[in-house]
């Protein structure tokens, strides 16, 4: 292959020129079995003859631009190039990081990005396949290279960030933002839509509430005050409720959230009154404290389980699926599955189930209520057994099967006047039988001891 080197006698070639050379010598490396060494050294003086072309590029833009600006003023970074500006701070880099998009930007600001949950580029919005932060070394020569010439100071990054990564302005905005909290309507409902974006989107932001510990009183001041009868008042609602389950996502916020004492009482407050997005987000909060036992008691013990329930029934999609994972969380706490039977859990689960209506989730919640004997009885009562026989027959999902088979075997051994449904549904179908060889192990077990149980009462009728 012909030398690509830049010949001193010969024209200089253009950055295009090397780029379509090193390109026909990548595709060759690439394409043989046997990697040319030579092929590899002119690769790499193709690439240090481009790097060349850029320094000097940029060291006359900047040129330029020095002998053009007002004699007495300071070249600042709004005179740099823009390669060597960070898209996210508008500040000259001080350590330059590649990101998985081929972006660069100043590493304290990027790792702010990533840790508050972003994994997008910031610059392209493509999704990045990997966090890695590969250090940009060209660009880092030539930014050290111009302040240098330039007499620009290096900006100090740790003047942008404290310890919970949050800049001063963001930590006085936090402040500002909760003060407006107690000012008038319209300031209230701005500051509300604001905390609301930002506890979405950045996780050091929902952190705070825990350092400040007046900052959810704070928030909650308007709640305690409004009646929620107007549009302006249910929209304030909907965005301090949903800052409620913003926060709550953070960990070291669920104890102090939940123990706030007006917290919960106002969030079964909104899943009564609230706009339908209002009442899910309500439910999704109480889901999300619950994962903490202690909280679990505390929710219960409000009158949520009865407003949550009420919200199931209702039907609407979009808060169904918050609605049942709440309960579910609750009813693994033995008080809560109590209150679940008693405000009519086993009613609605299976009228939504005999329709067909999110199966999955909600047969996985009327098994777990079934370790409670008053609610095998109201399955019973309420045409539970010939439902789940059937979801046994038509679902594809182990899951489902395993959660029917397992209800099914607690009501065989509850209730011997079922017996005869399901010995009848093992001759028509053997449903009970496939799955006691093909299920999943535990529904196996019980498909197994339904089996064995029918079979006993056979023999013992034969016998008398």
């Amino acid at each position: 292959m012909a030398n690509s080197g830049v010949s001193e006698e010969e024209p200089s070639p253009t950055a295009g020129e090397l780029k379509k050379e090193l390109k026909k010598l990548v595709q060759g490396i690439v394409d043989e079995d046997d990697v040319n060494l030579e092929d590899v050294d002119t690769a790499q003086m193709i690439l240090s003859a481009i790097k060349e072309i850029k320094m000097k590029k940029t060291a006359g833009s900047l040129k330029s631009r020095q002998e053009n600006r007002p004699r007495g003023t300071q070249m600042d970074s709004s005179s740099v190039a823009e390669v060597f500006i960070c898209p996210i701070s508008g500040e000259i880099m001080r350590d330059p990081v590649i990101i998985a998009s081929g972006k660069t930007f100043d590493r304290p600001f990027i790792q702010k990005w990533l840790k508050d949950g972003n994994r997008t580029c910031p610059e392209t919005q493509q999704v990045l396949t990997h966090t890695l932060l590969t250090p940009n070394h060209l660009v880092r020569e030539l930014i050290s290279q111009c302040c240098k010439e330039q007499g620009i100071q290096l900006p100090d990054n740790d003047k942008y960030f404290d310890e919970s990564g949050l800049t001063k302005g963001e930590r006085d905005n936090f402040f500002s933002l909760l003060g407006k909290m107690s000012s008038t309507l319209s300031e209230q409902k701005q500051a509300a839509k604001e905390l609301r974006q930002l506890t979405k989107k950045m996780p050091s932001f929902r952190a705070l509430f825990s350092e400040y510990p007046d900052a959810i009183h704070k928030l909650l001041s308007p709640l305690s005050q409004i009646q929620w009868n107007n549009e302006m008042h249910s929209c304030l609602q909907e965005n301090v409720i949903t800052i409620l389950l913003n926060i709550s996502i953070h960990d070291s916020n669920k104890k102090p959230v939940a123990e706030t004492p007006s917290v919960i009482p106002l969030i079964v407050e909104a899943l009564n009154t609230g706009t339908i997005e209002t009442r899910s987000n309500a439910a999704a909060a109480l889901f999300t404290l619950s994962a903490l036992d202690s909280n679990k008691t505390l929710i219960g013990k409000s009158g949520a389980m009865k407003a949550l329930i009420d919200l199931l029934d209702e039907g609407n999609p979009l808060a169904m699926k918050d609605a049942a994972s709440a309960i579910f969380n609750l009813c693994m706490f033995h008080d809560n599955k109590l209150r679940a039977v008693k405000d009519g859990a086993v009613r609605v689960l299976l009228d939504k189930i005999m329709k067909w209506i999110n199966v999955n989730e909600l047969v996985s919640l009327l098994a777990m209520l079934a370790s409670n004997p008053k609610a095998i009885e109201e399955m019973v009562d309420r045409g539970a057994v010939p439902c789940l026989l059937s979801i046994i027959r038509k679902t594809s999902c182990p899951r489902n099967q395993e959660n029917c088979i397992a209800i099914l075997y607690t009501i065989c051994f509850s209730d011997r006047s079922k017996w005869r449904k399901l010995r009848d549904e093992e001759h028509a179908h053997r449903t009970i039988s496939h799955l006691a060889q093909n299920g999943t192990s535990r529904a196996k077990r019980k498909a197994s001891g339904i089996l064995e149980r029918l079979n006993r009462s056979i023999n013992l009728t034969h016998t008398a």
